[in-house]
Protein backbone atom coordinates (compact mmCIF):
# COMPACT_ATOMS: atom_id res chain seq x y z
CA UNK A 1 0.00 0.00 0.00
CA UNK A 2 2.80 2.41 0.90
CA UNK A 3 4.53 1.60 -2.40
CA UNK A 4 1.37 2.42 -4.33
CA UNK A 5 0.93 5.73 -2.51
CA UNK A 6 4.58 6.58 -3.20
CA UNK A 7 4.25 5.95 -6.94
CA UNK A 8 0.96 7.78 -7.10
CA UNK A 9 2.42 10.80 -5.33
CA UNK A 10 5.39 10.91 -7.67
CA UNK A 11 3.13 10.58 -10.68
CA UNK A 12 0.95 13.46 -9.54
CA UNK A 13 3.99 15.66 -8.88
CA UNK A 14 5.29 14.86 -12.35
CA UNK A 15 1.93 15.66 -13.86
CA UNK A 16 1.86 19.04 -12.19
CA UNK A 17 5.32 19.95 -13.42
CA UNK A 18 4.58 18.64 -16.91
CA UNK A 19 1.46 20.79 -17.35
CA UNK A 20 -0.62 17.67 -17.98
CA UNK A 21 -3.47 18.65 -15.68
CA UNK A 22 -5.17 20.43 -18.57
CA UNK A 23 -6.16 18.90 -21.90
CA UNK A 24 -4.26 19.83 -25.06
CA UNK A 25 -5.88 22.86 -26.60
CA UNK A 26 -7.51 22.75 -30.00
CA UNK A 27 -4.80 22.42 -32.63
CA UNK A 28 -3.72 25.72 -34.13
CA UNK A 29 -0.51 26.16 -36.04
CA UNK A 30 1.13 29.45 -35.17
CA UNK A 31 4.33 28.64 -37.08
CA UNK A 32 4.62 29.76 -40.67
CA UNK A 33 6.05 26.68 -42.31
CA UNK A 34 6.23 25.57 -45.91
CA UNK A 35 2.90 25.73 -47.72
CA UNK A 36 2.19 22.07 -48.37
CA UNK A 37 0.60 20.87 -51.58
CA UNK A 38 -2.27 18.36 -51.24
CA UNK A 39 -1.19 14.75 -51.61
CA UNK A 40 -3.02 13.42 -54.68
CA UNK A 41 -5.11 10.31 -54.16
CA UNK A 42 -3.63 7.24 -55.78
CA UNK A 43 -3.99 3.49 -55.34
CA UNK A 44 -4.71 2.58 -51.73
CA UNK A 45 -1.54 1.83 -49.79
CA UNK A 46 -1.66 -1.78 -48.63
CA UNK A 47 1.68 -2.26 -46.91
CA UNK A 48 3.55 -3.60 -43.92
CA UNK A 49 6.00 -1.98 -41.47
CA UNK A 50 9.30 -3.06 -39.88
CA UNK A 51 12.11 -1.51 -37.81
CA UNK A 52 15.87 -1.94 -38.34
CA UNK A 53 16.83 -2.73 -34.73
CA UNK A 54 14.11 -5.36 -34.47
CA UNK A 55 14.97 -7.08 -37.75
CA UNK A 56 18.53 -6.45 -38.89
CA UNK A 57 21.51 -8.59 -37.98
CA UNK A 58 24.67 -6.66 -37.16
CA UNK A 59 26.40 -7.79 -40.34
CA UNK A 60 29.95 -7.18 -39.07
CA UNK A 61 32.24 -9.13 -36.71
CA UNK A 62 33.17 -7.44 -33.46
CA UNK A 63 36.70 -6.73 -34.68
CA UNK A 64 35.44 -4.93 -37.78
CA UNK A 65 35.86 -1.13 -37.94
CA UNK A 66 32.19 -1.01 -38.96
CA UNK A 67 30.88 -2.93 -35.97
CA UNK A 68 28.40 -0.66 -34.16
CA UNK A 69 26.12 -0.44 -31.18
CA UNK A 70 23.01 1.55 -30.41
CA UNK A 71 21.74 3.05 -27.18
CA UNK A 72 19.42 0.03 -26.90
CA UNK A 73 22.44 -2.30 -26.97
CA UNK A 74 24.07 -0.32 -24.17
CA UNK A 75 20.82 -0.23 -22.24
CA UNK A 76 20.52 -4.01 -22.52
CA UNK A 77 24.13 -4.43 -21.35
CA UNK A 78 23.13 -2.51 -18.22
CA UNK A 79 20.62 -5.29 -17.58
CA UNK A 80 17.55 -3.07 -17.95
CA UNK A 81 16.05 -4.74 -21.04
CA UNK A 82 16.61 -8.16 -22.68
CA UNK A 83 19.60 -8.48 -24.99
CA UNK A 84 18.72 -8.59 -28.65
CA UNK A 85 21.91 -10.27 -29.81
CA UNK A 86 23.76 -9.64 -33.06
CA UNK A 87 21.56 -11.65 -35.42
CA UNK A 88 17.90 -10.59 -35.08
CA UNK A 89 16.12 -12.07 -38.13
CA UNK A 90 18.87 -11.34 -40.70
CA UNK A 91 16.98 -8.65 -42.58
CA UNK A 92 20.29 -6.90 -43.29
CA UNK A 93 22.39 -9.75 -44.69
CA UNK A 94 19.41 -11.51 -46.24
CA UNK A 95 17.10 -8.72 -47.31
CA UNK A 96 15.97 -10.71 -50.34
CA UNK A 97 14.10 -13.04 -47.98
CA UNK A 98 12.04 -10.07 -46.80
CA UNK A 99 11.49 -8.99 -50.39
CA UNK A 100 10.19 -12.45 -51.31
CA UNK A 101 7.83 -12.35 -48.33
CA UNK A 102 6.54 -8.93 -49.40
CA UNK A 103 5.91 -10.20 -52.91
CA UNK A 104 4.10 -13.23 -51.49
CA UNK A 105 1.82 -10.91 -49.51
CA UNK A 106 1.15 -8.73 -52.55
CA UNK A 107 1.61 -5.37 -50.79
CA UNK A 108 2.34 -2.23 -52.79
CA UNK A 109 4.19 -0.28 -50.03
CA UNK A 110 6.84 -1.26 -47.47
CA UNK A 111 8.07 0.84 -44.56
CA UNK A 112 11.56 0.06 -43.32
CA UNK A 113 14.11 2.08 -41.39
CA UNK A 114 17.76 3.03 -41.67
CA UNK A 115 19.90 2.36 -38.61
CA UNK A 116 21.73 5.60 -37.85
CA UNK A 117 24.44 3.77 -35.87
CA UNK A 118 25.16 1.45 -38.79
CA UNK A 119 25.71 4.38 -41.14
CA UNK A 120 27.69 6.44 -38.59
CA UNK A 121 29.22 4.01 -36.06
CA UNK A 122 31.41 6.78 -34.60
CA UNK A 123 30.98 10.54 -34.83
CA UNK A 124 31.78 11.67 -38.38
CA UNK A 125 32.91 8.20 -39.50
CA UNK A 126 30.56 7.19 -42.31
CA UNK A 127 30.01 3.66 -43.56
CA UNK A 128 29.26 4.50 -47.18
CA UNK A 129 28.90 0.83 -48.09
CA UNK A 130 26.10 0.44 -45.53
CA UNK A 131 24.33 3.53 -46.83
CA UNK A 132 24.65 2.17 -50.37
CA UNK A 133 23.07 -1.10 -49.27
CA UNK A 134 20.03 0.76 -47.91
CA UNK A 135 19.79 2.47 -51.30
CA UNK A 136 19.95 -0.93 -52.99
CA UNK A 137 17.10 -2.15 -50.78
CA UNK A 138 14.95 0.79 -51.92
CA UNK A 139 15.93 0.17 -55.56
CA UNK A 140 14.97 -3.51 -55.33
CA UNK A 141 11.62 -2.61 -53.82
CA UNK A 142 10.90 -0.15 -56.64
CA UNK A 143 11.89 -2.75 -59.23
CA UNK A 144 9.43 -5.18 -57.61
CA UNK A 145 6.61 -2.63 -57.81
CA UNK A 146 6.69 -1.88 -54.08
CA UNK A 147 6.94 1.75 -52.97
CA UNK A 148 9.60 2.19 -50.24
CA UNK A 149 8.85 4.32 -47.21
CA UNK A 150 11.98 5.13 -45.18
CA UNK A 151 11.96 5.80 -41.45
CA UNK A 152 14.97 7.89 -40.41
CA UNK A 153 14.66 7.22 -36.65
CA UNK A 154 12.90 4.20 -35.18
CA UNK A 155 13.71 4.51 -31.45
CA UNK A 156 17.49 3.93 -31.61
CA UNK A 157 20.43 6.33 -31.44
CA UNK A 158 24.12 5.60 -32.08
CA UNK A 159 25.71 4.64 -28.78
CA UNK A 160 27.98 7.68 -28.97
CA UNK A 161 24.91 9.83 -28.22
CA UNK A 162 24.14 7.77 -25.12
CA UNK A 163 25.94 8.36 -21.84
CA UNK A 164 25.60 5.55 -19.32
CA UNK A 165 26.78 7.78 -16.47
CA UNK A 166 25.08 10.98 -17.63
CA UNK A 167 21.69 9.96 -18.90
CA UNK A 168 20.22 13.41 -18.47
CA UNK A 169 22.44 14.48 -21.40
CA UNK A 170 21.79 11.48 -23.63
CA UNK A 171 19.88 10.93 -26.85
CA UNK A 172 17.48 13.85 -27.49
CA UNK A 173 19.21 15.76 -24.68
CA UNK A 174 22.78 15.20 -25.93
CA UNK A 175 24.44 18.52 -26.76
CA UNK A 176 25.56 17.29 -30.20
CA UNK A 177 22.38 15.56 -31.29
CA UNK A 178 20.80 18.28 -33.45
CA UNK A 179 23.90 18.93 -35.56
CA UNK A 180 24.60 15.21 -35.94
CA UNK A 181 20.96 14.56 -36.89
CA UNK A 182 20.97 17.27 -39.56
CA UNK A 183 24.05 15.74 -41.20
CA UNK A 184 22.55 12.25 -40.98
CA UNK A 185 19.25 13.25 -42.59
CA UNK A 186 21.01 15.20 -45.32
CA UNK A 187 23.27 12.23 -46.05
CA UNK A 188 20.44 9.71 -46.25
CA UNK A 189 18.10 11.97 -48.23
CA UNK A 190 20.77 12.68 -50.85
CA UNK A 191 21.61 8.99 -51.29
CA UNK A 192 17.97 7.85 -51.36
CA UNK A 193 16.67 10.61 -53.65
CA UNK A 194 16.53 8.53 -56.85
CA UNK A 195 14.31 5.87 -55.29
CA UNK A 196 12.56 7.22 -52.18
CA UNK A 197 9.83 9.84 -52.09
CA UNK A 198 8.06 9.04 -48.81
CA UNK A 199 9.85 9.55 -45.49
CA UNK A 200 9.08 9.22 -41.80
CA UNK A 201 11.45 11.46 -39.80
CA UNK A 202 10.59 9.85 -36.44
CA UNK A 203 8.53 6.82 -35.48
CA UNK A 204 6.33 7.32 -32.39
CA UNK A 205 8.41 10.05 -30.75
CA UNK A 206 5.53 10.66 -28.34
CA UNK A 207 5.69 7.13 -26.93
CA UNK A 208 9.49 7.00 -26.82
CA UNK A 209 9.71 10.30 -24.94
CA UNK A 210 7.18 9.24 -22.33
CA UNK A 211 8.81 5.82 -21.85
CA UNK A 212 12.34 7.22 -21.73
CA UNK A 213 11.98 10.34 -19.59
CA UNK A 214 8.89 9.74 -17.44
CA UNK A 215 8.27 5.99 -17.09
CA UNK A 216 11.98 5.07 -17.12
CA UNK A 217 11.42 1.89 -19.18
CA UNK A 218 13.27 2.85 -22.37
CA UNK A 219 16.61 4.61 -22.95
CA UNK A 220 17.83 6.79 -21.43
CA UNK A 221 15.87 5.26 -18.52
CA UNK A 222 14.97 8.42 -16.59
CA UNK A 223 12.12 7.99 -14.13
CA UNK A 224 9.92 11.04 -13.53
CA UNK A 225 12.16 13.71 -15.07
CA UNK A 226 9.58 16.27 -16.24
CA UNK A 227 12.03 19.05 -17.05
CA UNK A 228 14.31 16.77 -19.08
CA UNK A 229 11.17 15.39 -20.73
CA UNK A 230 10.14 18.88 -21.84
CA UNK A 231 13.62 19.59 -23.13
CA UNK A 232 13.71 16.29 -25.03
CA UNK A 233 10.25 16.98 -26.47
CA UNK A 234 11.27 20.42 -27.70
CA UNK A 235 14.47 19.06 -29.25
CA UNK A 236 12.72 16.10 -30.89
CA UNK A 237 10.17 18.44 -32.48
CA UNK A 238 12.93 20.76 -33.72
CA UNK A 239 14.75 17.76 -35.22
CA UNK A 240 11.57 16.63 -36.95
CA UNK A 241 11.02 20.06 -38.46
CA UNK A 242 14.64 20.24 -39.59
CA UNK A 243 14.33 16.81 -41.21
CA UNK A 244 11.17 17.80 -43.07
CA UNK A 245 12.88 20.89 -44.47
CA UNK A 246 16.03 18.94 -45.40
CA UNK A 247 14.04 16.23 -47.19
CA UNK A 248 12.10 18.76 -49.25
CA UNK A 249 15.26 20.65 -50.12
CA UNK A 250 16.85 17.43 -51.41
CA UNK A 251 13.67 16.26 -53.14
CA UNK A 252 10.95 18.94 -53.55
CA UNK A 253 8.23 16.34 -54.14
CA UNK A 254 9.05 14.46 -50.91
CA UNK A 255 6.11 13.29 -48.83
CA UNK A 256 6.68 13.66 -45.09
CA UNK A 257 4.71 11.43 -42.75
CA UNK A 258 4.58 11.91 -38.99
CA UNK A 259 3.86 8.61 -37.22
CA UNK A 260 2.46 8.49 -33.69
CA UNK A 261 1.33 5.93 -31.16
CA UNK A 262 -2.35 6.79 -30.73
CA UNK A 263 -4.22 4.37 -28.48
CA UNK A 264 -7.82 5.25 -27.80
CA UNK A 265 -8.18 6.96 -24.43
CA UNK A 266 -11.57 6.57 -22.76
CA UNK A 267 -12.66 8.70 -19.83
CA UNK A 268 -13.45 6.85 -16.59
CA UNK A 269 -15.63 9.14 -14.48
CA UNK A 270 -15.44 6.71 -11.54
CA UNK A 271 -11.66 6.31 -11.41
CA UNK A 272 -10.70 9.68 -12.90
CA UNK A 273 -13.28 12.23 -11.71
CA UNK A 274 -11.08 15.27 -12.43
CA UNK A 275 -9.95 13.98 -15.88
CA UNK A 276 -6.35 14.13 -14.66
CA UNK A 277 -5.29 10.78 -16.15
CA UNK A 278 -7.35 11.33 -19.29
CA UNK A 279 -5.55 14.61 -19.92
CA UNK A 280 -2.18 12.91 -19.45
CA UNK A 281 -3.12 10.41 -22.15
CA UNK A 282 -4.33 13.13 -24.51
CA UNK A 283 -1.12 15.09 -24.10
CA UNK A 284 0.96 11.97 -24.72
CA UNK A 285 -0.96 11.52 -27.96
CA UNK A 286 -0.86 15.06 -29.30
CA UNK A 287 1.77 17.36 -27.72
CA UNK A 288 4.63 16.44 -30.07
CA UNK A 289 2.38 16.14 -33.12
CA UNK A 290 0.95 19.61 -32.49
CA UNK A 291 4.49 21.01 -32.75
CA UNK A 292 5.15 19.50 -36.19
CA UNK A 293 1.78 18.85 -37.86
CA UNK A 294 2.14 21.81 -40.21
CA UNK A 295 5.21 20.10 -41.74
CA UNK A 296 3.41 16.76 -42.28
CA UNK A 297 1.81 15.80 -45.58
CA UNK A 298 0.32 12.67 -44.01
CA UNK A 299 -0.28 11.61 -40.41
CA UNK A 300 0.48 7.99 -39.55
CA UNK A 301 -1.64 6.37 -36.84
CA UNK A 302 -0.14 3.43 -34.95
CA UNK A 303 -3.11 1.82 -33.23
CA UNK A 304 -3.05 -1.33 -31.10
CA UNK A 305 -5.39 -0.96 -28.13
CA UNK A 306 -7.72 1.05 -25.91
CA UNK A 307 -7.10 2.16 -22.34
CA UNK A 308 -9.29 3.82 -19.74
CA UNK A 309 -8.26 6.75 -17.56
CA UNK A 310 -7.53 5.16 -14.21
CA UNK A 311 -4.54 5.00 -11.90
CA UNK A 312 -4.52 1.23 -12.31
CA UNK A 313 -4.19 1.53 -16.08
CA UNK A 314 -1.54 4.23 -15.76
CA UNK A 315 0.74 2.53 -13.24
CA UNK A 316 -0.21 -1.10 -12.87
CA UNK A 317 -1.05 -2.42 -16.33
CA UNK A 318 -0.82 -6.21 -16.20
CA UNK A 319 0.42 -8.28 -19.11
CA UNK A 320 -0.55 -11.52 -20.71
CA UNK A 321 -3.22 -12.96 -22.95
CA UNK A 322 -5.56 -13.42 -19.99
CA UNK A 323 -8.74 -13.62 -22.07
CA UNK A 324 -10.00 -13.41 -25.65
CA UNK A 325 -10.17 -9.62 -25.24
CA UNK A 326 -6.41 -9.20 -24.69
CA UNK A 327 -3.19 -9.81 -26.61
CA UNK A 328 0.04 -11.45 -25.43
CA UNK A 329 1.17 -7.96 -24.44
CA UNK A 330 -1.83 -7.51 -22.14
CA UNK A 331 -3.37 -4.93 -24.50
CA UNK A 332 -7.13 -4.64 -24.72
CA UNK A 333 -8.49 -5.41 -28.19
CA UNK A 334 -10.99 -2.74 -29.26
CA UNK A 335 -11.48 -2.34 -33.03
CA UNK A 336 -14.06 0.44 -32.60
CA UNK A 337 -11.38 2.46 -30.86
CA UNK A 338 -9.55 2.70 -34.18
CA UNK A 339 -12.62 4.29 -35.76
CA UNK A 340 -12.81 6.91 -33.01
CA UNK A 341 -9.07 7.66 -33.17
CA UNK A 342 -9.23 8.13 -36.95
CA UNK A 343 -12.18 10.50 -36.58
CA UNK A 344 -10.38 12.47 -33.85
CA UNK A 345 -7.17 12.84 -35.86
CA UNK A 346 -9.18 13.86 -38.91
CA UNK A 347 -11.13 16.48 -36.95
CA UNK A 348 -7.99 17.85 -35.29
CA UNK A 349 -5.60 18.10 -38.26
CA UNK A 350 -7.63 17.75 -41.49
CA UNK A 351 -4.86 15.83 -43.23
CA UNK A 352 -4.66 12.49 -45.05
CA UNK A 353 -4.13 9.56 -42.68
CA UNK A 354 -2.33 6.24 -43.03
CA UNK A 355 -2.78 3.46 -40.48
CA UNK A 356 0.96 2.90 -40.27
CA UNK A 357 0.87 0.12 -37.66
CA UNK A 358 -1.91 -2.16 -36.49
CA UNK A 359 -1.17 -5.62 -35.18
CA UNK A 360 -1.66 -8.28 -32.56
CA UNK A 361 0.72 -10.45 -30.57
CA UNK A 362 -0.92 -13.86 -30.29
CA UNK A 363 -0.37 -17.50 -31.15
CA UNK A 364 -4.03 -17.93 -32.05
CA UNK A 365 -4.57 -17.87 -35.81
CA UNK A 366 -8.31 -17.29 -35.46
CA UNK A 367 -7.75 -14.41 -33.06
CA UNK A 368 -5.23 -12.76 -35.38
CA UNK A 369 -7.46 -13.05 -38.43
CA UNK A 370 -10.43 -11.64 -36.49
CA UNK A 371 -8.23 -8.76 -35.29
CA UNK A 372 -7.28 -7.68 -38.81
CA UNK A 373 -10.74 -8.26 -40.24
CA UNK A 374 -12.43 -6.21 -37.52
CA UNK A 375 -9.92 -3.34 -37.59
CA UNK A 376 -10.07 -3.06 -41.38
CA UNK A 377 -13.87 -2.97 -41.08
CA UNK A 378 -13.59 0.00 -38.70
CA UNK A 379 -11.16 1.69 -41.10
CA UNK A 380 -13.70 1.28 -43.90
CA UNK A 381 -16.39 2.70 -41.60
CA UNK A 382 -14.24 5.80 -41.05
CA UNK A 383 -13.65 6.16 -44.79
CA UNK A 384 -17.38 5.94 -45.43
CA UNK A 385 -17.87 8.70 -42.85
CA UNK A 386 -15.50 11.03 -44.72
CA UNK A 387 -12.11 10.35 -43.07
CA UNK A 388 -9.32 10.56 -45.66
CA UNK A 389 -7.54 7.26 -44.97
CA UNK A 390 -4.92 6.46 -47.63
CA UNK A 391 -3.36 3.22 -46.39
CA UNK A 392 -3.20 0.31 -43.96
CA UNK A 393 -0.02 -1.38 -42.69
CA UNK A 394 -0.06 -4.38 -40.34
CA UNK A 395 2.69 -4.69 -37.79
CA UNK A 396 4.82 -6.57 -38.73
CA UNK A 397 6.38 -8.61 -41.54
CA UNK A 398 8.09 -11.33 -39.46
CA UNK A 399 8.21 -12.25 -35.76
CA UNK A 400 11.11 -10.38 -34.15
CA UNK A 401 12.63 -8.73 -31.06
CA UNK A 402 9.96 -6.77 -29.21
CA UNK A 403 11.89 -4.11 -27.23
CA UNK A 404 11.40 -4.51 -23.45
CA UNK A 405 9.60 -7.81 -24.04
CA UNK A 406 12.62 -9.34 -25.75
CA UNK A 407 11.72 -12.21 -28.06
CA UNK A 408 8.20 -12.56 -26.64
CA UNK A 409 5.14 -11.49 -28.57
CA UNK A 410 4.46 -12.90 -32.03
CA UNK A 411 3.32 -9.98 -34.23
CA UNK A 412 4.56 -11.25 -37.61
CA UNK A 413 2.58 -12.12 -40.70
CA UNK A 414 5.42 -14.63 -41.14
CA UNK A 415 6.99 -17.05 -38.67
CA UNK A 416 10.81 -17.01 -38.48
CA UNK A 417 12.79 -20.26 -38.65
CA UNK A 418 15.93 -19.71 -36.57
CA UNK A 419 17.78 -22.59 -38.24
CA UNK A 420 17.08 -21.87 -41.90
CA UNK A 421 16.18 -18.15 -41.61
CA UNK A 422 13.16 -18.84 -43.79
CA UNK A 423 9.93 -16.88 -43.41
CA UNK A 424 6.79 -19.03 -43.31
CA UNK A 425 3.52 -17.22 -43.85
CA UNK A 426 1.00 -17.40 -41.00
CA UNK A 427 -2.74 -18.02 -41.41
CA UNK A 428 -3.25 -14.29 -40.72
CA UNK A 429 -0.72 -13.47 -43.42
CA UNK A 430 -2.58 -15.71 -45.87
CA UNK A 431 -5.87 -14.02 -44.98
CA UNK A 432 -4.39 -10.53 -45.38
CA UNK A 433 -2.81 -11.42 -48.73
CA UNK A 434 -6.06 -12.79 -50.11
CA UNK A 435 -8.03 -9.82 -48.79
CA UNK A 436 -5.89 -7.09 -50.35
CA UNK A 437 -5.79 -8.91 -53.67
CA UNK A 438 -9.57 -9.25 -53.65
CA UNK A 439 -10.17 -5.68 -52.47
CA UNK A 440 -7.41 -3.38 -53.80
CA UNK A 441 -9.58 -0.42 -52.77
CA UNK A 442 -11.23 -0.65 -49.31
Amino acid sequence: MKRTIFWLSLALITVCFSSCVTPPSAYHCSVKGTALKPVPKQTFWWGVSTAPFQNEDRGYPKDSPWYFKTDWDRYAEEGVVPLRGDEAVFSWSEFDRDLQALQQLGVNHFRFGVEWARIEPRPGIINHQALAQYVTMARKLKAAGIEPIVTLWHFTFPDWLYKTHDKAHSNFCHPDVEAAWHAHVQRVAHAMAPYVKIYVPQNEPNGALQLGWIAGHWPPGLLLHPFSYKKAMKTAAAMFRDAAATLRKERPDAIVMGIYSLPECTRSFTHDPTALIYNIYQRQNYDHLDMVADTCDIIGVNYYYSKSSSIHELLLRSGGERSSLYTQMGWEINPEGLYRVLCSVNDRYHKPIVISENGIATQSAQKAIAFFRNHIAQMRRAINDGVDVRGYFPWTLVDNYEWTEGWKGQFGLFFYDKKTHERHITPAGIWFSKFIKAYPEP
